[in-house]
């Protein structure tokens, strides 16, 4: 073995800052990545628990999926007004709420309060459920479908509190970068069920006029919708 001679020092090869920069960089964006995700996943989530009930415009949906009848413009006028309220909702409402203390510690609470008022309401559905999804059979012209469509999309004042202000008040909770894929995530859900409703109507139609299928669903959403409210109440402000 060769020994160091007296009076030389050993010293260590220098530390490259380059490696150190590529480092930190890596670790932000790994932690943006799992922060984007988590948002996507929790918008989908809220998105799939609003979206996914017996209503007018899902009747309607699977009405035409049935028919084979103006299915392409009805799927896409409900999921682009959906999407457009969901933008609305995050960036704008969210973004004057988060502004905003006195708005985000009201919002907070009442958001919370409407997604477990919600999740009560999907378990007493799935309790004692009236019935399932009707489509009633009939024509219309794409006019007329499309003028239905519009009404019970933007007529409807649940679609406000549901898709702008709640969604708008669980986005305001996500920070800056979180937004995007909460709105993602949402619009995504939408998406899919209105897709499933008019494109898979062949399907799905006779289960979903099943009641026991809308219990299942009910009883889902429920557990979901509380999972949200109480994260909603036990997240740090911000």
């Amino acid at each position: 073995m060769r020994l160091h001679e007296p009076g030389t020092a050993h010293h260590n090869p220098p530390f490259d800052p380059a490696i150190g920069r590529r480092l930190n960089s890596l670790l932000r964006r790994t932690a943006l990545m799992s922060m984007a995700s988590t948002a996507l996943l929790q918008g989908w989530l809220t998105g799939a628990g609003l979206i996914v009930a017996i209503g007018a415009q899902n009747a309607l949906v699977l009405r035409q999926g049935l028919m084979r009848q103006h299915v392409v413009p009805v799927v896409a006028v409900c999921a682009m007004s959906d999407v457009l309220l969901i933008v609305v909702g995050v960036f704008g409402l969210g973004s004057l709420i988060a502004a905003s203390p006195l708005l985000l510690t009201l919002f907070r609470y009442g958001g919370a309060a409407f997604l477990l008022a919600y999740a009560f309401t999907a378990a007493r559905r799935a309790l004692s459920p009236k019935a399932g999804l009707q489509a009633q059979v009939g024509t219309a012209s794409l006019g007329a479908v499309l003028s239905s469509t519009l009404a019970m999309t933007y007529l409807n004042p649940h679609v406000y509190l549901d898709t702008v202000v709640l969604l708008g008040t669980v986005g305001a909770q996500q920070s800056p970068e979180g937004r995007l894929p909460f709105a993602a995530g949402a619009s995504l859900a939408s998406v899919m069920w209105f897709s499933l409703l008019g494109f898979g109507a062949a399907a799905v139609a006779a289960p979903l006029r099943r009641a026991v299928v809308w219990r299942s669903i009910d009883a889902v959403i429920a557990l979901v919708m509380a999972w949200l409210g109480l994260q909603l109440l036990l997240r740090p402000l911000g």
